[in-house]
């Protein structure tokens, strides 16, 4: 079997996923990064409503403010004002402790390096976060198993990273984001460090386990074939949304 062409299904049931109904609103949303004596807006009076249980991509040209905002609904990072809800709470104010905590019950992130860790094997990445969880190592095991079938490396889970390919790399890294069930999963340029056949091949898998697990799957990215399989399209450009284009009607003005 090839592991990068693998059109297994999950095991696991959408039914048994958490699903995410709530959308990702952020409300006059600003970000201001201090370089020596200079402020730097990121992102300006952003308001945006990003709609649950689809495959979003944030686009726009380098330093637009994409990753900023994609930070800020990760909960990686804190707006200077402005109010952020995701999956029904407003995270502004969290404490770092809770927004750990946040993070991991909610979120899963898929890295543009893939952050997979050198001396585990794909097994063993994927199964770090139940560990941290604190789950039972059956139910560990069924879980991480299933997961690795549905991205085709079943065959591959005792390999280390550095005995796969990009693309198993970031397969490994798609199963790690959703073996928590998460309601949202955030991608920044998912394909930049992948040749245009294996970025193909990612984000045809990505768009099936989104639509498999009923997760919300936000991206930033400018790849024209990131954006072709997108149901929601955000465009940023000097940090303020510019437009919104949904599957469902043609491209409108940010309000």
């Amino acid at each position: 079997m090839n592991p990068d062409s693998s059109d297994q299904r999950p095991t696991i049931q959408p039914n048994d996923t958490a699903r995410m109904t709530e959308p990702v609103v952020l409300n006059h949303v600003n970000k201001i990064y201090r370089l020596d004596s200079v402020d730097v807006p990121a992102l300006v009076d952003v308001n945006v409503l990003i709609r649950p249980d689809r495959f979003t991509v944030l686009s726009g040209p380098s330093g637009s403010g994409k990753t900023t905002l994609l930070n800020l609904i990760g909960c990686i990072d804190r707006p200077d004002n402005g109010e952020i809800i995701v999956a029904g709470q407003p995270v502004q104010h969290m404490s770092d402790d809770a927004l750990s905590d946040f993070r991991a019950r909610h979120i899963g992130f898929i890295f543009q390096n893939f952050n997979l860790l050198p001396v585990l094997s794909a097994y063993e990445n994927v199964e770090y976060p139940l560990i941290m969880a604190g789950m039972p190592i059956a139910e560990r095991r069924q879980r991480v198993e299933s997961l690795l079938k549905a991205v085709g490396l079943l065959d591959r889970a005792q390999n280390r990273p550095s005995q796969l390919s990009g693309g198993q790399r970031q397969r490994v890294a798609i199963a790690r984001a959703l073996v928590r069930k998460p309601r949202l999963v955030l991608a920044d340029e998912p394909t930049a460090n992948l040749d245009s056949k294996t970025g193909t091949m990612i984000i045809g898998l990505m768009r099936k386990m989104q639509k498999n697990f009923h997760a919300s799957f936000i991206f930033s990215s400018h790849d024209p074939m990131v954006l072709a399989e997108a149901d929601d399209a955000i465009f940023i450009q000097d940090g303020r949304v510019v437009s919104i284009k949904r599957n469902d009607d043609v491209a409108t003005p940010a309000r």
